[in-house]
Protein backbone atom coordinates (compact mmCIF):
# COMPACT_ATOMS: atom_id res chain seq x y z
CA UNK A 1 0.00 0.00 0.00
CA UNK A 2 1.45 3.59 -1.25
CA UNK A 3 2.23 5.91 2.12
CA UNK A 4 0.77 8.95 2.50
CA UNK A 5 4.81 10.38 1.91
CA UNK A 6 4.58 8.27 -1.29
CA UNK A 7 1.42 10.25 -2.35
CA UNK A 8 2.88 13.73 -1.80
CA UNK A 9 5.63 12.56 -3.65
CA UNK A 10 3.84 12.23 -6.48
CA UNK A 11 1.61 15.06 -6.99
CA UNK A 12 4.64 17.53 -6.20
CA UNK A 13 6.35 15.20 -9.09
CA UNK A 14 3.24 15.81 -10.99
CA UNK A 15 3.61 19.08 -11.33
CA UNK A 16 7.24 19.83 -11.50
CA UNK A 17 7.43 17.90 -14.95
CA UNK A 18 4.00 18.91 -16.43
CA UNK A 19 3.83 21.27 -19.12
CA UNK A 20 5.53 24.60 -18.06
CA UNK A 21 6.81 23.01 -15.16
CA UNK A 22 10.08 23.75 -13.37
CA UNK A 23 11.34 19.99 -15.45
CA UNK A 24 8.80 19.88 -18.07
CA UNK A 25 9.64 17.08 -20.44
CA UNK A 26 10.48 16.45 -23.77
CA UNK A 27 11.97 13.39 -25.47
CA UNK A 28 14.94 12.17 -27.24
CA UNK A 29 14.87 9.17 -29.47
CA UNK A 30 17.59 5.78 -28.97
CA UNK A 31 16.79 2.30 -29.25
CA UNK A 32 13.87 3.62 -31.62
CA UNK A 33 11.72 4.97 -29.53
CA UNK A 34 11.11 8.37 -27.53
CA UNK A 35 12.84 8.47 -24.11
CA UNK A 36 11.94 10.90 -21.29
CA UNK A 37 14.36 13.84 -20.91
CA UNK A 38 13.96 17.24 -18.87
CA UNK A 39 13.82 20.32 -21.29
CA UNK A 40 15.57 22.69 -19.31
CA UNK A 41 18.53 20.88 -18.97
CA UNK A 42 21.88 22.71 -20.44
CA UNK A 43 23.39 20.98 -23.55
CA UNK A 44 26.88 20.27 -21.94
CA UNK A 45 28.61 20.07 -18.66
CA UNK A 46 30.48 23.41 -19.19
CA UNK A 47 27.32 25.85 -20.00
CA UNK A 48 25.91 24.09 -16.62
CA UNK A 49 29.19 25.19 -14.44
CA UNK A 50 28.86 28.42 -16.44
CA UNK A 51 25.20 29.21 -15.36
CA UNK A 52 25.06 28.04 -11.63
CA UNK A 53 28.97 29.70 -10.80
CA UNK A 54 27.50 32.66 -12.16
CA UNK A 55 23.95 32.42 -10.28
CA UNK A 56 26.04 31.51 -7.19
CA UNK A 57 28.69 33.64 -7.41
CA UNK A 58 29.55 34.52 -4.09
CA UNK A 59 28.32 31.72 -1.68
CA UNK A 60 31.13 29.42 -0.33
CA UNK A 61 31.60 26.56 -2.71
CA UNK A 62 34.54 24.73 -1.71
CA UNK A 63 36.18 24.33 1.80
CA UNK A 64 39.25 21.88 2.08
CA UNK A 65 40.85 22.31 5.18
CA UNK A 66 41.89 25.92 5.43
CA UNK A 67 40.83 26.88 2.37
CA UNK A 68 37.85 28.78 1.58
CA UNK A 69 36.55 29.30 -1.95
CA UNK A 70 33.47 30.50 -3.48
CA UNK A 71 31.74 29.32 -7.07
CA UNK A 72 33.34 32.50 -8.42
CA UNK A 73 37.22 31.90 -7.28
CA UNK A 74 36.68 28.13 -8.60
CA UNK A 75 35.30 28.95 -11.85
CA UNK A 76 37.49 31.64 -12.43
CA UNK A 77 40.68 29.40 -11.25
CA UNK A 78 38.61 26.66 -13.97
CA UNK A 79 38.79 28.89 -16.83
CA UNK A 80 42.36 29.60 -16.54
CA UNK A 81 43.58 26.00 -16.49
CA UNK A 82 41.06 25.34 -19.25
CA UNK A 83 42.77 27.76 -21.87
CA UNK A 84 46.18 26.43 -20.34
CA UNK A 85 45.36 23.12 -21.28
CA UNK A 86 44.17 23.82 -24.79
CA UNK A 87 47.26 26.50 -25.75
CA UNK A 88 49.62 25.24 -23.57
CA UNK A 89 49.25 22.00 -23.80
CA UNK A 90 47.25 21.27 -27.18
CA UNK A 91 44.44 19.82 -25.51
CA UNK A 92 41.79 18.46 -28.67
CA UNK A 93 38.29 18.43 -28.25
CA UNK A 94 37.15 14.67 -27.10
CA UNK A 95 40.75 13.77 -25.85
CA UNK A 96 40.85 11.41 -23.12
CA UNK A 97 42.60 12.88 -19.65
CA UNK A 98 42.89 10.96 -16.56
CA UNK A 99 42.90 12.21 -13.34
CA UNK A 100 43.77 10.61 -10.33
CA UNK A 101 44.45 11.90 -7.19
CA UNK A 102 42.07 12.23 -3.86
CA UNK A 103 39.36 15.11 -2.81
CA UNK A 104 40.61 18.39 -3.02
CA UNK A 105 39.94 21.72 -4.28
CA UNK A 106 42.48 21.08 -7.07
CA UNK A 107 40.94 18.08 -7.98
CA UNK A 108 37.67 19.87 -8.22
CA UNK A 109 39.09 22.79 -10.98
CA UNK A 110 41.24 19.78 -12.41
CA UNK A 111 37.80 17.98 -13.23
CA UNK A 112 36.21 21.29 -14.50
CA UNK A 113 39.25 22.42 -16.21
CA UNK A 114 39.09 19.16 -18.52
CA UNK A 115 35.27 19.57 -19.36
CA UNK A 116 35.33 22.98 -19.58
CA UNK A 117 38.99 22.74 -22.54
CA UNK A 118 36.42 20.30 -24.31
CA UNK A 119 38.68 17.05 -23.05
CA UNK A 120 36.79 13.98 -21.56
CA UNK A 121 37.54 13.53 -18.12
CA UNK A 122 38.82 9.88 -17.04
CA UNK A 123 37.90 9.52 -13.57
CA UNK A 124 40.92 7.41 -12.08
CA UNK A 125 40.35 4.96 -8.76
CA UNK A 126 42.75 6.98 -6.41
CA UNK A 127 43.07 3.81 -4.63
CA UNK A 128 44.60 1.63 -7.59
CA UNK A 129 48.11 1.00 -7.91
CA UNK A 130 50.95 1.07 -10.59
CA UNK A 131 49.26 -1.75 -12.83
CA UNK A 132 45.66 -1.04 -11.91
CA UNK A 133 46.20 2.74 -12.74
CA UNK A 134 48.24 1.95 -16.33
CA UNK A 135 45.73 -0.38 -17.27
CA UNK A 136 42.70 2.83 -16.83
CA UNK A 137 45.21 5.42 -18.74
CA UNK A 138 45.83 2.89 -21.34
CA UNK A 139 42.58 1.16 -22.13
CA UNK A 140 40.65 4.30 -23.07
CA UNK A 141 44.37 6.02 -24.51
CA UNK A 142 44.42 9.34 -22.20
CA UNK A 143 47.41 11.65 -23.73
CA UNK A 144 47.21 13.48 -20.01
CA UNK A 145 47.40 12.16 -16.78
CA UNK A 146 46.48 14.89 -13.64
CA UNK A 147 47.72 12.98 -10.96
CA UNK A 148 49.19 13.95 -7.11
CA UNK A 149 52.79 12.64 -6.06
CA UNK A 150 51.56 9.67 -4.30
CA UNK A 151 49.78 8.51 -7.69
CA UNK A 152 52.15 9.53 -9.88
CA UNK A 153 55.14 7.80 -7.68
CA UNK A 154 53.26 4.06 -8.09
CA UNK A 155 53.79 4.75 -11.82
CA UNK A 156 57.50 4.53 -11.08
CA UNK A 157 58.65 2.18 -13.31
CA UNK A 158 55.73 1.39 -15.46
CA UNK A 159 55.17 1.93 -18.93
CA UNK A 160 52.14 4.00 -19.70
CA UNK A 161 51.36 6.50 -23.11
CA UNK A 162 50.18 9.70 -21.04
CA UNK A 163 52.18 12.59 -20.36
CA UNK A 164 52.17 12.95 -16.49
CA UNK A 165 51.05 16.56 -15.36
CA UNK A 166 51.44 17.06 -11.59
CA UNK A 167 48.63 18.44 -9.41
CA UNK A 168 49.45 19.49 -5.48
CA UNK A 169 47.14 19.77 -2.98
CA UNK A 170 46.58 21.98 0.07
CA UNK A 171 47.27 25.20 -1.58
CA UNK A 172 45.14 27.61 -3.97
CA UNK A 173 44.18 25.29 -7.12
CA UNK A 174 45.99 27.67 -9.23
CA UNK A 175 49.00 26.88 -7.61
CA UNK A 176 48.14 23.21 -7.11
CA UNK A 177 47.75 23.39 -10.93
CA UNK A 178 50.14 25.53 -11.93
CA UNK A 179 51.83 22.31 -14.06
CA UNK A 180 48.43 22.83 -16.50
CA UNK A 181 48.78 26.53 -17.16
CA UNK A 182 52.87 26.53 -17.23
CA UNK A 183 53.15 26.66 -20.99
CA UNK A 184 50.94 29.60 -21.67
CA UNK A 185 46.99 30.05 -22.30
CA UNK A 186 44.39 31.34 -19.78
CA UNK A 187 41.28 33.02 -19.12
CA UNK A 188 41.41 34.72 -22.16
CA UNK A 189 41.91 31.67 -24.25
CA UNK A 190 38.66 30.86 -26.23
CA UNK A 191 36.85 27.52 -25.39
CA UNK A 192 35.43 25.12 -27.69
CA UNK A 193 31.59 24.87 -28.33
CA UNK A 194 30.08 21.40 -27.24
CA UNK A 195 27.12 19.49 -28.36
CA UNK A 196 24.98 17.21 -25.77
CA UNK A 197 26.45 14.25 -28.25
CA UNK A 198 30.16 15.08 -27.26
CA UNK A 199 32.37 12.45 -24.99
CA UNK A 200 32.24 13.66 -21.80
CA UNK A 201 33.72 11.19 -18.89
CA UNK A 202 34.92 7.96 -18.84
CA UNK A 203 34.58 6.26 -15.37
CA UNK A 204 35.44 2.06 -14.27
CA UNK A 205 33.27 -0.31 -12.68
CA UNK A 206 34.56 -3.81 -11.77
CA UNK A 207 32.77 -6.68 -12.93
CA UNK A 208 32.73 -10.56 -13.44
CA UNK A 209 35.27 -10.00 -16.47
CA UNK A 210 38.22 -9.26 -14.38
CA UNK A 211 40.01 -5.99 -15.13
CA UNK A 212 37.90 -2.73 -14.97
CA UNK A 213 35.82 -1.67 -17.84
CA UNK A 214 36.06 2.14 -18.89
CA UNK A 215 32.25 3.26 -18.91
CA UNK A 216 31.87 6.16 -21.27
CA UNK A 217 29.03 9.17 -21.48
CA UNK A 218 28.17 11.73 -23.68
CA UNK A 219 27.32 15.34 -21.65
CA UNK A 220 23.94 14.74 -22.38
CA UNK A 221 23.75 11.77 -19.93
CA UNK A 222 25.52 12.84 -17.16
CA UNK A 223 23.82 16.63 -17.56
CA UNK A 224 20.35 14.46 -17.53
CA UNK A 225 21.50 12.07 -14.73
CA UNK A 226 22.92 15.33 -12.79
CA UNK A 227 19.58 16.73 -13.72
CA UNK A 228 17.18 13.71 -12.37
CA UNK A 229 18.54 14.24 -8.67
CA UNK A 230 17.96 18.20 -9.33
CA UNK A 231 14.59 17.35 -9.43
CA UNK A 232 14.44 14.76 -6.69
CA UNK A 233 15.99 17.73 -4.44
CA UNK A 234 13.86 20.12 -5.40
CA UNK A 235 10.76 17.14 -5.13
CA UNK A 236 11.81 17.34 -1.17
CA UNK A 237 11.80 21.09 -0.83
CA UNK A 238 8.06 20.86 -2.65
CA UNK A 239 6.95 18.14 0.35
CA UNK A 240 8.06 20.34 2.74
CA UNK A 241 6.40 23.61 1.23
CA UNK A 242 3.02 21.25 0.51
CA UNK A 243 3.13 20.40 4.21
CA UNK A 244 3.19 23.73 5.30
CA UNK A 245 6.71 23.32 6.83
CA UNK A 246 9.01 25.75 7.18
CA UNK A 247 12.12 25.40 4.92
CA UNK A 248 15.89 25.63 5.99
CA UNK A 249 16.96 29.04 5.77
CA UNK A 250 20.68 28.07 5.43
CA UNK A 251 22.58 27.56 2.53
CA UNK A 252 22.87 23.83 1.75
CA UNK A 253 25.76 21.97 3.24
CA UNK A 254 27.10 18.35 2.44
CA UNK A 255 30.14 16.85 4.45
CA UNK A 256 31.80 14.75 1.34
CA UNK A 257 32.69 11.36 2.55
CA UNK A 258 32.84 9.82 -0.47
CA UNK A 259 35.28 9.89 -3.26
CA UNK A 260 34.76 11.89 -5.63
CA UNK A 261 35.92 9.87 -8.87
CA UNK A 262 33.06 7.41 -7.70
CA UNK A 263 29.83 8.10 -9.52
CA UNK A 264 28.06 9.22 -6.27
CA UNK A 265 30.98 11.51 -5.57
CA UNK A 266 30.32 12.84 -9.33
CA UNK A 267 27.03 12.92 -9.99
CA UNK A 268 24.38 13.32 -7.11
CA UNK A 269 26.88 15.00 -4.73
CA UNK A 270 29.44 17.40 -6.78
CA UNK A 271 27.56 17.86 -9.64
CA UNK A 272 24.27 18.37 -8.29
CA UNK A 273 26.06 20.73 -6.07
CA UNK A 274 26.19 23.87 -8.45
CA UNK A 275 22.31 24.24 -9.04
CA UNK A 276 21.53 23.78 -5.41
CA UNK A 277 24.00 26.38 -4.54
CA UNK A 278 25.48 24.01 -1.68
CA UNK A 279 28.51 24.26 -0.01
CA UNK A 280 30.97 20.99 -0.22
CA UNK A 281 32.74 20.49 3.02
CA UNK A 282 35.97 18.13 1.74
CA UNK A 283 37.34 15.49 4.08
CA UNK A 284 40.89 14.17 2.91
CA UNK A 285 40.54 10.83 4.91
CA UNK A 286 38.25 9.59 7.07
CA UNK A 287 38.13 10.14 11.00
CA UNK A 288 34.67 10.19 12.45
CA UNK A 289 35.97 12.30 15.16
CA UNK A 290 36.81 14.81 12.82
CA UNK A 291 33.23 14.74 10.94
CA UNK A 292 31.52 15.64 13.90
CA UNK A 293 33.93 18.32 14.40
CA UNK A 294 33.29 19.85 10.84
CA UNK A 295 29.47 19.21 10.95
CA UNK A 296 29.11 21.15 14.24
CA UNK A 297 31.62 23.94 12.21
CA UNK A 298 30.02 24.11 9.19
CA UNK A 299 26.91 23.20 9.98
CA UNK A 300 26.60 20.67 7.67
CA UNK A 301 22.72 19.61 6.56
CA UNK A 302 23.36 16.28 4.74
CA UNK A 303 26.18 13.76 4.89
CA UNK A 304 26.93 11.12 2.34
CA UNK A 305 29.83 8.60 2.95
CA UNK A 306 29.87 4.78 2.48
CA UNK A 307 27.24 2.97 5.24
CA UNK A 308 29.49 2.30 7.90
CA UNK A 309 30.97 6.22 7.94
CA UNK A 310 26.89 6.85 9.42
CA UNK A 311 26.88 4.08 11.34
CA UNK A 312 30.12 5.46 13.28
CA UNK A 313 28.59 8.56 14.02
CA UNK A 314 25.44 7.16 15.40
CA UNK A 315 27.08 4.75 18.00
CA UNK A 316 30.40 6.72 18.58
CA UNK A 317 30.65 7.43 22.28
CA UNK A 318 31.87 11.07 21.90
CA UNK A 319 28.78 11.44 19.82
CA UNK A 320 26.68 13.56 22.09
CA UNK A 321 29.75 16.12 22.89
CA UNK A 322 29.36 17.35 19.32
CA UNK A 323 26.43 19.51 17.88
CA UNK A 324 24.77 17.82 15.33
CA UNK A 325 21.86 19.13 14.80
CA UNK A 326 22.25 20.72 11.87
CA UNK A 327 22.40 17.84 9.66
CA UNK A 328 18.70 16.25 9.39
CA UNK A 329 20.11 13.68 6.41
CA UNK A 330 22.24 10.61 6.32
CA UNK A 331 22.39 9.45 3.10
CA UNK A 332 24.50 5.90 2.45
CA UNK A 333 25.34 4.95 -1.35
CA UNK A 334 27.44 2.41 -2.44
CA UNK A 335 27.29 -0.10 -0.98
CA UNK A 336 23.90 -1.76 0.93
CA UNK A 337 23.18 -0.80 4.63
CA UNK A 338 22.28 -3.17 6.79
CA UNK A 339 18.53 -2.98 7.62
CA UNK A 340 19.65 -3.09 11.81
CA UNK A 341 21.37 0.11 11.17
CA UNK A 342 18.97 1.99 9.88
CA UNK A 343 16.39 2.09 13.36
CA UNK A 344 20.04 2.32 14.98
CA UNK A 345 20.54 5.45 12.97
CA UNK A 346 17.08 6.58 13.84
CA UNK A 347 17.24 6.16 17.65
CA UNK A 348 20.63 7.81 18.19
CA UNK A 349 19.94 10.62 15.83
CA UNK A 350 16.24 11.30 16.08
CA UNK A 351 16.53 14.92 14.54
CA UNK A 352 17.83 13.27 11.50
CA UNK A 353 16.32 10.70 9.06
CA UNK A 354 18.57 8.01 7.27
CA UNK A 355 18.36 7.95 3.37
CA UNK A 356 19.76 5.30 0.96
CA UNK A 357 20.29 5.48 -2.74
CA UNK A 358 20.80 2.87 -5.55
CA UNK A 359 22.34 3.56 -8.68
CA UNK A 360 25.62 2.65 -11.23
CA UNK A 361 28.32 3.99 -13.03
CA UNK A 362 26.49 3.01 -15.86
CA UNK A 363 23.70 4.38 -15.07
CA UNK A 364 26.26 8.01 -13.73
CA UNK A 365 24.16 7.23 -10.74
CA UNK A 366 20.64 7.39 -11.23
CA UNK A 367 18.06 4.56 -9.63
CA UNK A 368 16.44 4.18 -6.96
CA UNK A 369 16.05 6.01 -3.80
CA UNK A 370 14.27 5.41 -0.56
CA UNK A 371 14.13 8.26 2.21
CA UNK A 372 12.67 8.98 5.34
CA UNK A 373 9.57 7.33 7.14
CA UNK A 374 9.17 5.02 3.91
CA UNK A 375 13.34 4.17 4.52
CA UNK A 376 12.30 3.41 8.12
CA UNK A 377 9.02 1.20 6.75
CA UNK A 378 10.82 -0.81 3.72
CA UNK A 379 14.27 -0.68 5.53
CA UNK A 380 15.35 -3.48 3.46
CA UNK A 381 14.26 -1.81 0.03
CA UNK A 382 16.48 0.46 -2.06
CA UNK A 383 12.81 2.53 -3.24
CA UNK A 384 10.90 3.66 -6.06
CA UNK A 385 12.76 4.09 -9.28
CA UNK A 386 13.93 7.75 -9.23
CA UNK A 387 11.39 10.11 -11.74
CA UNK A 388 11.42 11.62 -14.15
CA UNK A 389 13.91 9.92 -16.23
CA UNK A 390 14.38 6.37 -14.43
CA UNK A 391 12.39 3.33 -16.73
CA UNK A 392 13.35 0.05 -14.44
CA UNK A 393 11.86 -3.19 -14.95
CA UNK A 394 12.81 -6.56 -13.54
CA UNK A 395 13.94 -8.99 -16.49
CA UNK A 396 14.00 -12.99 -16.73
CA UNK A 397 17.13 -14.63 -18.84
CA UNK A 398 15.57 -13.78 -22.26
CA UNK A 399 14.39 -10.21 -21.59
CA UNK A 400 10.85 -9.87 -20.61
CA UNK A 401 9.35 -8.33 -17.98
CA UNK A 402 8.40 -9.83 -14.95
CA UNK A 403 5.13 -9.04 -12.98
CA UNK A 404 5.76 -7.52 -9.23
CA UNK A 405 7.89 -9.62 -6.66
CA UNK A 406 9.53 -11.89 -9.34
CA UNK A 407 12.74 -12.29 -8.98
CA UNK A 408 14.86 -11.35 -12.04
CA UNK A 409 17.05 -8.48 -13.34
CA UNK A 410 16.89 -5.43 -12.28
CA UNK A 411 17.35 -3.34 -15.66
CA UNK A 412 17.08 0.16 -15.76
CA UNK A 413 16.43 2.35 -18.98
CA UNK A 414 16.97 5.79 -19.37
CA UNK A 415 18.67 8.97 -21.26
CA UNK A 416 21.27 9.14 -18.65
CA UNK A 417 22.58 5.63 -18.89
CA UNK A 418 26.17 5.24 -20.64
CA UNK A 419 26.94 4.70 -24.36
CA UNK A 420 28.99 1.51 -23.33
CA UNK A 421 32.41 -0.05 -22.64
CA UNK A 422 35.39 1.50 -24.02
CA UNK A 423 36.73 -0.35 -26.65
CA UNK A 424 34.67 -3.41 -25.52
CA UNK A 425 32.33 -4.27 -27.74
CA UNK A 426 31.33 -7.47 -26.21
CA UNK A 427 30.77 -5.93 -23.17
CA UNK A 428 28.43 -3.41 -24.50
CA UNK A 429 26.27 -5.72 -25.99
CA UNK A 430 26.05 -8.41 -23.29
CA UNK A 431 25.08 -5.22 -21.10
CA UNK A 432 22.89 -2.98 -23.23
CA UNK A 433 19.36 -4.39 -24.48
CA UNK A 434 18.38 -3.72 -27.99
CA UNK A 435 15.81 -1.51 -26.39
CA UNK A 436 17.75 0.06 -24.07
CA UNK A 437 17.87 -1.62 -20.81
CA UNK A 438 21.01 -1.95 -19.23
CA UNK A 439 21.15 -4.95 -16.93
CA UNK A 440 22.76 -4.43 -14.11
CA UNK A 441 23.91 -7.85 -13.17
CA UNK A 442 21.56 -7.08 -9.64
CA UNK A 443 19.11 -10.00 -8.74
CA UNK A 444 15.80 -8.45 -7.39
CA UNK A 445 12.24 -7.82 -7.82
CA UNK A 446 9.70 -5.04 -7.54
CA UNK A 447 7.05 -4.99 -4.86
CA UNK A 448 3.26 -4.01 -4.98
CA UNK A 449 3.76 -0.42 -4.67
CA UNK A 450 7.12 -0.64 -6.85
CA UNK A 451 9.70 -0.41 -4.42
CA UNK A 452 13.18 -2.47 -5.62
CA UNK A 453 13.97 -5.23 -3.14
CA UNK A 454 18.00 -6.26 -4.04
CA UNK A 455 18.38 -9.92 -3.45
CA UNK A 456 21.16 -10.92 -5.14
CA UNK A 457 23.90 -10.51 -7.98
CA UNK A 458 24.56 -12.41 -10.99
CA UNK A 459 28.36 -10.66 -11.20
CA UNK A 460 30.98 -12.20 -9.54
CA UNK A 461 31.80 -9.02 -7.08
CA UNK A 462 32.23 -7.90 -3.57
CA UNK A 463 30.99 -4.51 -2.60
CA UNK A 464 33.56 -3.69 0.26
CA UNK A 465 32.22 -0.53 1.73
CA UNK A 466 31.09 0.67 -1.57
CA UNK A 467 34.17 -0.22 -3.87
CA UNK A 468 33.63 -3.19 -6.11
CA UNK A 469 35.77 -5.95 -5.95
CA UNK A 470 35.98 -8.12 -9.13
CA UNK A 471 36.76 -11.65 -8.00
CA UNK A 472 38.30 -13.40 -11.20
CA UNK A 473 40.73 -9.52 -10.92
CA UNK A 474 41.83 -11.12 -7.64
CA UNK A 475 42.24 -14.45 -8.80
CA UNK A 476 44.29 -13.50 -11.52
CA UNK A 477 46.49 -11.42 -8.99
CA UNK A 478 46.80 -14.53 -6.34
CA UNK A 479 47.61 -16.92 -10.16
CA UNK A 480 50.50 -14.71 -10.79
CA UNK A 481 52.49 -15.88 -7.39
CA UNK A 482 54.26 -19.13 -8.82
CA UNK A 483 53.29 -21.11 -6.38
CA UNK A 484 49.65 -21.39 -6.71
CA UNK A 485 47.87 -24.02 -8.25
CA UNK A 486 43.99 -23.06 -7.52
CA UNK A 487 42.66 -20.23 -5.92
CA UNK A 488 39.29 -18.80 -5.10
CA UNK A 489 37.94 -15.64 -3.81
CA UNK A 490 34.89 -14.30 -2.53
CA UNK A 491 32.73 -12.13 0.20
CA UNK A 492 32.23 -12.90 3.51
CA UNK A 493 30.01 -10.92 5.35
CA UNK A 494 31.09 -7.81 7.55
CA UNK A 495 29.32 -5.60 10.14
CA UNK A 496 31.38 -2.15 8.88
CA UNK A 497 32.26 -2.60 5.58
CA UNK A 498 29.26 -5.07 4.13
CA UNK A 499 31.66 -7.40 3.03
CA UNK A 500 35.31 -8.22 2.69
CA UNK A 501 37.40 -10.55 0.33
CA UNK A 502 38.75 -13.68 1.01
CA UNK A 503 40.44 -16.37 -0.18
CA UNK A 504 41.01 -20.47 -0.57
CA UNK A 505 43.68 -21.43 -2.24
CA UNK A 506 46.17 -24.49 -3.13
CA UNK A 507 49.93 -24.87 -3.25
CA UNK A 508 51.77 -26.50 -6.27
CA UNK A 509 53.49 -29.79 -5.31
CA UNK A 510 57.31 -28.61 -3.34
CA UNK A 511 55.95 -25.42 -3.39
CA UNK A 512 54.64 -22.75 -0.15
CA UNK A 513 53.44 -19.68 0.12
CA UNK A 514 52.18 -18.35 3.70
CA UNK A 515 49.32 -15.69 4.03
CA UNK A 516 51.30 -13.44 4.80
CA UNK A 517 53.98 -13.87 1.60
CA UNK A 518 50.32 -13.54 -0.46
CA UNK A 519 49.61 -10.48 1.12
CA UNK A 520 53.17 -8.87 0.28
CA UNK A 521 52.99 -9.83 -2.85
CA UNK A 522 49.22 -8.50 -3.77
CA UNK A 523 50.17 -5.25 -2.34
CA UNK A 524 52.33 -4.47 -5.20
CA UNK A 525 50.17 -5.50 -8.12
CA UNK A 526 46.64 -4.25 -6.51
CA UNK A 527 44.96 -1.78 -4.32
CA UNK A 528 44.53 -2.52 -0.46
CA UNK A 529 40.83 -3.01 -0.58
CA UNK A 530 41.44 -5.73 -3.06
CA UNK A 531 43.43 -7.86 -1.13
CA UNK A 532 41.79 -10.76 1.17
CA UNK A 533 41.05 -10.32 4.64
CA UNK A 534 41.75 -14.21 5.07
CA UNK A 535 43.33 -16.67 3.03
CA UNK A 536 42.62 -20.08 3.58
CA UNK A 537 45.12 -22.83 2.59
CA UNK A 538 43.85 -26.29 1.74
CA UNK A 539 45.94 -29.38 0.72
CA UNK A 540 43.32 -31.19 -1.79
CA UNK A 541 42.38 -29.61 -4.94
CA UNK A 542 39.29 -27.26 -4.74
CA UNK A 543 35.73 -28.30 -5.29
CA UNK A 544 34.05 -28.29 -8.74
CA UNK A 545 31.02 -28.37 -10.26
CA UNK A 546 29.54 -30.38 -13.44
CA UNK A 547 30.88 -27.75 -15.85
CA UNK A 548 34.50 -28.17 -14.37
CA UNK A 549 34.09 -24.51 -12.73
CA UNK A 550 35.30 -23.86 -9.18
CA UNK A 551 31.81 -24.75 -6.68
CA UNK A 552 32.60 -20.73 -5.33
CA UNK A 553 29.17 -21.31 -3.52
CA UNK A 554 29.76 -24.51 -1.52
CA UNK A 555 32.99 -22.49 -0.65
CA UNK A 556 31.11 -19.33 0.01
CA UNK A 557 29.01 -21.17 2.52
CA UNK A 558 31.48 -23.52 4.26
CA UNK A 559 34.11 -20.82 5.06
CA UNK A 560 31.56 -18.17 5.63
CA UNK A 561 29.96 -20.21 8.53
CA UNK A 562 34.02 -20.77 9.77
CA UNK A 563 34.40 -17.43 9.70
CA UNK A 564 31.48 -16.49 12.01
CA UNK A 565 32.23 -19.02 14.20
CA UNK A 566 35.70 -17.20 14.46
CA UNK A 567 34.59 -14.10 15.33
CA UNK A 568 31.90 -15.17 17.65
CA UNK A 569 34.84 -17.17 20.00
Amino acid sequence: MQTQLDRELKQVMDGLTAPGGMFALTTFNKFDRDLPMIAAAPPSIPAYLAHYCHEHADKEFIIDGDLRLTYAQIYAAAREVAGGLIEGHGLQKGERVGIAARNSASWVVAYMAVLMAGGCAVLLNGWWQGEELVHGVDLVSCRYLIADKSRADRLSGHTHGAQILLLEHDCPPLEGLKSLTAKGGGSATPLPDLTPDDLATVLFTSGSTGMSKGAYSDHRGVIQGTFNYIAQSVLALGVVVARGETPPANQPTTLVNVPLFHVTGEVPVFLQSFALGRKLVLMAKWNVVQAMQLIEREKASYFVGVPLMSFEIATHPDRDKYDLSSCVTFAAGGAPRPVEHVDRLRQALPHAFPIIGYGLTETNGVGCGNLNENYLAKPNSTGLPSRPLVDMAILDDDGHALPANAVGEVSIRSVANFLGYWNNPEATKAAIMPDGYFRTGDLGYLDEDGYLFIVDRKKDIIIRGGENISCIEVEAAIYAHPCIAEVSVFGLPDDLYGEVPAAVYLTKDGCSASAEELTTFLAQHIAPFKIPVKFWQVDQPLPRLGTEKVDKRSLRERYTKEWSETKVA
